[in-house]
């Protein structure tokens, strides 16, 4: 099984991280942050968004038709969250 992060600028305007991990089902996660408008969108899966649900005045998450996280939005990012720096770890379970 392989890890990996990717980083890439994405001019101006935003920067995309992805992290993922290569097993036998391919797992993907992408962080963009904009900041033109300050905003940080957390994609979970490339499933079809059924349902936006509001958590505050700035943060909002997105559902698929079975209830499942396919994104969430961070307005005023750089207050909200702390993006400068992201870390990722997978912890593995100890097999008895």
């Amino acid at each position: 099984m392989s890890r990996f992060l990717h980083f890439a600028s994405l001019g101006d305007a935003s920067v995309e991280m992805t992290v993922g991990l290569f097993s036998k089902a391919y797992k993907n996660m992408k962080i963009k942050y904009f900041t033109d408008t300050d905003t940080a969108l957390v994609e979970f899966s490339g499933h079809q968004v059924a349902q936006t649900k509001e958590i505050n005045e700035n943060i909002y998450v997105d559902l698929d038709v079975d209830g499942n996280l396919v994104n969430m939005t961070i307005e005023h990012a750089s207050r909200q969250a702390n993006i400068s720096e992201v870390d990722y770890q997978q912890i593995e379970s100890k097999s008895a």
